[in-house]
């Protein structure tokens, strides 16, 4: 049996971060993946494939709509979907390829295998060809199982009609009528994907609000840019069943005026996604599992099992890379002694429409729903001079605060670059910033960033480039 320091099993956004942290701080360090390629989920059918397909479908959509008000002539325009699906498959493999070669740089060995978590800090690999490995941590194993798709018994994916995000991000064709479950961040996502390039997207959604868990002021402005751009959105629609008939899908749902029926072409699942934790763990090991697949961990990421800790997907929290990550590296700065940390009330969200959406703290109503004494400033993008060069000035930021102190409570962007806009926010509020000290702190000129300073300003009703209105 081979020994390592540091095991980590699983090679996504949680696991190969972990995996070099932990090699970074002098530890003999192995990481198991059983696919092909690192990276798991985020880089090799999620977070990036994804927003290359966004970036390119976006270009397209601003040669057909946007380039005649610049004076630009592009004639015929014509969207060729293999050269688009070549070229997000090469940034993959370029990303997947560069972990590969910082594995090999950190001196981390790769363990191809499934691997699974025995008593005693043990993890056994199982390779592609059925031979099994077992092999021994001293210092700590790190469990990154990430998640894997959920699957609705009412619309059964078989990967060509009825597909998950994987398969819709290599559609060979745009399809003509697109039907989605879901509209939460992957449906809207892949939903503008294939509107963008000619897709008719229909989205259905359970719930009677669009985004619950954003700010209300946000999601009614994603709403009306939604509608603006054509996409169908169904808010109350509970899906029933759904059938493949004559190459098409039928779904069945029903809403405030009953049964209804939708035909598609391609059905898309995007109603979330569940913990890879399926027979991942020995019943012998203390490792506890909630009832939804979970593994339980405390605020450091340990689990119930001396040295076994786990981050990322299959822990709580939010699914996000970042948040698996900077748990990756807490929890290996822990094991070497150090005081890591993660801050889980200041992790960014983002949405990347168009336009984007980021936030993060509280919101309007969760303030309300408290009782926190708060104040808020916003201030729109149409009012921005960078956005108007952009030909992007749709959305806002908006800052919320305690009344008293004047900390910075949640921010909330929409409109141009939020998900890089949101990052200044979120290192104020790592230092329990006031919104005083972005108001006195100068912003370039013309900058999208200089509706951030516009908010912060507009809190005590002192923002420049827009009327104030009094405070109540």
């Amino acid at each position: 049996m081979k020994n390592y320091d540091i095991i980590i099993i699983g090679g996504g956004p949680g696991g190969y971060v972990a995996a070099i942290r932990a090699a970074q701080l002098g530890y003999k360090t192995a990481c198991v993946e059983a696919a092909s390629t690192l990276g798991g989920t985020c880089l090799n059918v999620g977070c990036i494939p994804s927003k290359a397909l966004l970036e390119s479908t976006a270009l397209y959509e601003k040669a057909r709509h946007d380039f005649a008000a610049h004076g630009i002539s592009t004639g015929d325009v014509k969207l060729d979907i293999a050269t688009m699906i070549a070229r997000k498959n090469d940034i993959v493999k370029q990303l997947t390829g560069g972990i590969e070669q910082l594995f090999k740089a950190n001196g981390i060995d790769w363990l191809a295998g499934r691997g699974r978590l025995l008593p005693g800090k043990t993890v056994e690999v199982t390779a592609a060809d059925g031979s099994i490995a077992k092999y021994q941590a001293s210092r700590g194993v790190i469990l990154a199982f990430g998640s894997v798709p959920v699957d609705i018994p009412v619309a059964k994916m078989d990967g060509q009609h009825i597909v998950s995000s994987s398969e819709a991000l290599s559609f060979s064709d745009v399809p003509k009528r697109l039907g989605i479950i879901g509209a939460g961040v992957i449906g809207l996502e892949l939903g503008s994907v294939w509107h963008a390039a000619g897709s008719e997207v229909v989205i259905l959604e359970a719930v009677d609000e669009l985004l619950p868990m954003a700010d209300r002021q946000l999601a009614r402005e994603a709403g009306k840019a939604f509608k603006k751009q054509g996409l169908d959105i169904r808010l109350g629609a509970k899906v029933s069943g759904a059938s493949v008939k004559g190459g098409a899908v039928e779904v069945q749902y029903q809403d405030k005026n009953g049964e209804q029926t939708l035909t598609v072409d391609k059905l898309l699942v995007a109603v979330g996604r569940k913990p890879n934790t399926a027979n991942t763990i020995d019943p012998a090991c203390a490792v506890k599992l909630d009832a939804r697949g979970y593994i339980e961990v405390d605020e450091h990421c340990a689990t119930a099992e001396p040295g076994v800790y786990a981050i990322g997907d299959c822990v709580r929290g939010a699914m996000l890379a970042h948040k698996a990550s900077e748990e990756g590296v807490m929890v290996a700065e822990n094991i070497d002694g150090q005081a890591g940390h993660v801050r889980y009330d200041l992790i960014p969200a983002v949405i990347y429409t168009h336009p984007e959406m980021a936030w993060l703290g509280q919101n309007e109503e969760q303030l309300k729903a408290a009782g926190v004494n708060y104040q808020k400033g916003d201030f729109p993008f149409a009012a921005n001079g960078r956005a108007k060069a952009l030909g992007a000035a749709e959305g806002f930021v908006k800052i919320l605060v305690d009344a008293d102190s004047d900390e910075i409570l949640g921010a909330h962007i929409i409109g141009p670059n939020a998900s890089e806009l949101i990052h200044e926010l979120v290192i104020a509020m790592e230092y329990y910033a006031a919104s005083e000290d972005i108001a006195r702190s100068m912003h370039a000129h013309p900058t999208l960033a200089e509706a951030i300073h516009e908010a912060a300003l507009a809190v005590e009703n002192r923002a420049i480039h827009k009327a104030n209105p009094k405070r109540r």
